[in-house]
C-alpha cells in the first residue's frame, strides 16, 4: 500500500538531502538515538538473509587517534596515486574522525563463505548487502538531523588488526556520525568542483547496453521534484 503524499515526500527528501559529511560540530548522540540508527541499518535487505554487517563503536580516544593516523597515511598515498590532481585532492577535507560525535567501524563478518545463497557466482553480494545497511543508517540519520560521513581511506588489514577482528572479517567503512552546523546544499565533491553527478538518462539502458530507454518510460522520472532537493 502506498504511503500518504506527505510520507512519500519525507522519504524522497531524506534521499535527496542525504550528504556525505566531512564537517561535524562535536556534541553527542543520545544512546537511544544511536540505537535507532543501528536498528534501521540492521533492517536492510541482505542477499540470502546473510546479514553480513557488524558494527564496532570506537569509544577510546586513543583508538580514534590511531584510526585517524591510518586515514591520513592513506590520504597521502591516494593523493600521490592521483598524479596531476594530487594537490587538488590534498586541499579537500575527506574525513571528520576527530570532530564527529560518534565513530563506528562497519565490517563484513567472518565466515561469510558459508553463505552460498545468492553468492555462488556473485560473492561480492556480502559487500552490497552491508552497503544497504549503511545507506539505511544514513537515511535514518538524515531524518534525525544528524550527519554521516563514510570514510574508506584506510588499509583494511591495519584497521582489522587495531580492532582485533577475527580472520576473515573485513572493515569496509569508518562512519563519522553526529551533529553538523549545516548540510551541504549539494554533494561536497560537486560543490568543490571535483566531480559532478552524471545525467540519469546517460545511465539507463533498455534490452542492450548503450541502448536508450524508450521515451515513454524515461519520462516517468521524478522531474517534478524541486530542483533544490536534487544533489
Amino acid at each position: 500500500m502506498a504511503f500518504s503524499a506527505a510520507e512519500r515526500e519525507a522519504v524522497y527528501r531524506a534521499i535527496f538531502e542525504r550528504r556525505d559529511m566531512r564537517h561535524f560540530a562535536g556534541g553527542t548522540v543520545a544512546p537511544e538515538l544511536m540505537r535507532r540508527l543501528l536498528t534501521a541499518a540492521h533492517h536492510a535487505p541482505s542477499v540470502g538473509f546473510m546479514q553480513p554487517w557488524r558494527f564496532v563503536r570506537v569509544a577510546s580516544s586513543t583508538l580514534r587517534t590511531q584510526l585517524h593516523a591510518l586515514v591520513e597515511q592513506e590520504r597521502v598515498l591516494t593523493a600521490q596515486a592521483l598524479g596531476e590532481r594530487e594537490e587538488a585532492f590534498m586541499r579537500l577535507k575527506v574525513e571528520g574522525l576527530r570532530e564527529a560525535a560518534e565513530l563506528w567501524v562497519v565490517a563484513l563478518a567472518d565466515g561469510r563463505e558459508k553463505h552460498v545463497f545468492g553468492r555462488r557466482t556473485l560473492p561480492q553480494m556480502d559487500l552490497a548487502s552491508a552497503a544497504c545497511a549503511i545507506q539505511n543508517l544514513w537515511l535514518a540519520a538524515r531524518a534525525e538531523g544528524l550527519g554521516v560521513g563514510w570514510v574508506s581511506l584506510f588499509d583494511p588489514v591495519a584497521v582489522a588488526s587495531l580492532l582485533h577482528m577475527p580472520p576473515g572479517a573485513e572493515p569496509i567503512a569508518l562512519l563519522c556520525i553526529g551533529p553538523v552546523q549545516a548540510f551541504y546544499d549539494e554533494p561536497m565533491l560537486q560543490q568543490e568542483r571535483w566531480a559532478k553527478r552524471c545525467a540519469l538518462d546517460d545511465l539507463i539502458f533498455e534490452d542492450a547496453w548503450g541502448q536508450p530507454l524508450r521515451a515513454a518510460e524515461a519520462s516517468g522520472c521524478h522531474d517534478d521534484l524541486p530542483l533544490g532537493t536534487l544533489g
